[in-house]
């Protein structure tokens, strides 16, 4: 299953840099927690301070499960609670929600 999703940055060329610098050295912890959950594969992109995300993940993926594993990692929780630093949710995301599923609007080729 592919997922595509979206966040902004805090509008700072500095913190962009610093959390930028983070993603090339992500800490194995994270990195097992995403492959435990059913991430096969996960590519972030950024164009100013907006964020774009595809991942994709095993059948049998889960948010929510995801969500309930990484709250008992206090590895993953150390890791959300530094990106939280450069991290600002988009105005319509949900209370309690960073990152914001994308809903797909065009495909090419188009299904029959």
């Amino acid at each position: 299953m592919r997922y595509t999703l979206a966040l902004d940055l805090k509008d700072d060329p500095q913190a962009i840099s610093e959390y930028e610098s983070y993603h090339q050295a992500v800490w194995p912890e994270v990195l097992d927690s995403l492959r435990d959950s059913g991430i096969k594969e996960m590519r972030i992109y950024r164009t100013g301070n907006r964020l774009f995300m595809i991942i994709e993940t095993t059948p049998g993926f889960s948010f929510e499960a995801k969500a309930a594993a990484d709250a008992s990692n206090s590895r993953v929780c150390d890791w959300e609670a530094l990106m939280e630093r450069f991290q600002q949710r988009l105005p319509w995301a949900e209370p309690g929600k960073k990152w914001v599923l994308m809903e797909e609007i065009f495909q090419f080729p188009m299904n029959s």
